[in-house]
């Protein structure tokens, strides 16, 4: 059988096989690899319209079109009503995470077969690529919200609830630590890997200030340490230039290293960062997921924080990317072009790379006056117990320099009849004049300075003002019914592209990243 006819019958099949995966502490997770949603070919070889980055690269294979898929990811499953007289706190981590956006496009831009990729769809990464007006100026944590009618169900209302953290509480920096940790294994010698991967880092290195430093290590078979504590943009040029792709993939080497080297480069006061770019797939030394998240936990005790960037297709891992990242103080982004790497490293540098509030968590009340149940939109694989929101040793999530975090509900409104019983703040019998004072939540928020062990609070009662920015509004309503889509979700209602584009349309609003969004629906469509 020859290759070309080897490929269809596996572009025809989809093998999804799924393994209990236990992450360690709060990560119990199954792994779904999916075997096949190549892109089709087109008449010309691609799948894809050749970039100026195609023609500099015309003799690298791209990855695209290639006979067998082994993209991981984790299982997800998805957030369901609760009741809220039942269980009237919703308690999760901040994730500012935005990977599953630019995968998706890269799969939509590449003509996947899109029929069964429900795992590798997070919705709040969706939403949380976008940026959104936030008015208000407080002194950490900055928030604003609507309420609307959901539209893929009439009967029900949407809250949307942006918060922003100032870019003023930043701390003083006495300068930055990069370590650029790359992987030089054989599998990212294509050119939507280590290529850019090199051309990113040269975009971040050029953003550097006088009391910035960066260190190099490369790992495959074995790790190396490349360069240390170099300010000189042409000098750490150079030495990315020499990197080549060969070898097998020994992660935690290399995260070992880098570790390590940040270490002995630490910068008291200023911000020390481990900055790792993949594609995920480890089979030397620590290979499983629980392995290295257990090895990730374990190094963000010295302090040092961690960046994820992701990179490439075929055998790409988001189940160790994304999961490393949420164990590591991190973030998570997935790099499909040299923009979105500018996009990143250089127009939100301060988001992705200072962190100002770490272990950020949310605990949503409801108050069973105002609502009957409740869903949450995303963040399934950020969920935690509402005990452990006072608990200081329960990590939640880190958030940069002006970086914002969305959170979405669908609920359903309290019926006329319905009684309060004995609980919290709106539910004590003793405290009903505050269930009826028009407030249908509380949304607070616990944080540490990144320098610091002990939270603090903030609190945000909130009532029923309608919507405060409609193109905020619809433009997410438009991104969510797309993901409800995507995930054949059960909850979708009368979600559909075509409903999704015109939300999503009416949001737009002459922004270059929306309008992108909606030329994608509209592929879908």
């Amino acid at each position: 059988m020859n290759r070309k006819a080897l490929a269809a019958i596996l572009t025809g099949t989809m093998v999804l096989s799924a393994t209990a995966c236990s992450a360690g502490g709060d990560y119990n997770t199954a792994s779904t690899t999916i075997a096949n949603y190549a892109p089709m070919e087109t008449q010309d070889g691609l799948s894809y319209a050749p970039t100026e980055w195609d023609r500099e690269y015309p003799e690298e294979t791209t990855g695209v079109g290639q006979d067998f898929n082994t993209e991981e990811y984790n299982t997800i499953k998805e957030n369901g009503f609760i009741d809220v007289l039942q269980n009237p706190l919703s308690t999760f981590a901040a994730d500012v995470d935005t990977g599953t956006y630019c995968n998706l496009r890269r799969m939509i831009n590449n003509d996947y077969n899109l029929s069964n990729i429900a795992e590798a769809i997070r919705t709040e990464e969706m939403v949380n690529y976008f940026d959104y007006k936030v008015d208000s100026k407080d002194d950490v944590f900055s928030v604003q919200y609507s309420v609307g009618d959901c539209p893929w169900n009439d009967d029900n209302k949407l809250l949307i609830m942006t918060m922003q953290a100032n870019s003023e509480t930043t701390i003083t920096n006495e300068g930055n630590n990069f370590i650029f940790l790359i992987d030089s294994s054989g599998s990212m010698s294509s050119k939507d890997k280590l290529p850019l991967v090199k051309e990113s880092f040269k975009l971040l290195a050029g953003q550097l200030g006088p009391n910035d430093r960066v260190s190099i290590v490369t790992y495959s078979g074995s790790s190396a340490t490349l360069l240390e504590g170099s300010n000189d943009y042409n000098e750490i040029c150079k030495v990315l230039d020499k990197i080549e792709a060969g070898g097998g993939t020994n992660g935690s080497g290399g995260i070992e290293a880098a570790y390590k080297c940040a270490a002995k480069n630490f910068v008291k006061g200023g911000n020390n960062r481990v900055i790792i770019a993949s594609d995920g797939d480890m089979n030397l030394g620590i290979t499983s997921q629980s392995g290295l998240v257990d090895l990730i936990k374990e190094k963000k005790e010295t302090g040092v924080f961690l960046t994820v960037l992701g990179y490439g297709q075929g055998n790409y891992s988001d189940a160790n990317m994304e999961s490393i990242a949420d164990a590591g103080n991190g973030n998570y982004f997935y790099i499909d072009s040299i923009d979105e790497a500018e996009r990143v490293l250089c127009e939100k540098l301060m988001q992705t790379t200072v962190t100002v509030a770490k272990d950020v968590k949310f605990q949503v009340e409801f108050n069973p006056y105002e609502v009957a149940s409740y869903r949450q939109i995303g963040y399934e694989n950020r969920q935690m117990a509402a005990s452990d929101f006072n608990d200081d040793k329960k990590d939640g999530g880190e958030i940069g320099a002006g970086a914002q975090v969305t959170v979405c509900y669908e609920l359903k409104m309290r019926q006329p009849g319905e009684k309060d019983k004995d609980g919290l703040k709106y539910q004590d019998t003793n405290l009903s004049d505050k269930a009826k004072n028009g407030e249908f939540c509380t949304v607070s928020v616990r944080y540490k300075a990144p320098d610091e062990d002990e939270s603090k609070l903030i609190q945000y009662p909130l009532k029923d003002n309608g919507i405060s920015n409609k193109d905020d509004f619809y433009f997410i309503c438009g991104v969510i019914e797309t993901s409800l889509v995507l995930r054949n979700s059960e909850y979708k209602g009368s979600a559909t592209y075509d409903s999704a584009y015109e939300l999503a349309k009416t949001g737009s609003a002459n922004n270059k990243y929306r309008e992108e969004f909606c030329r994608l629906i509209r592929k879908l469509s």
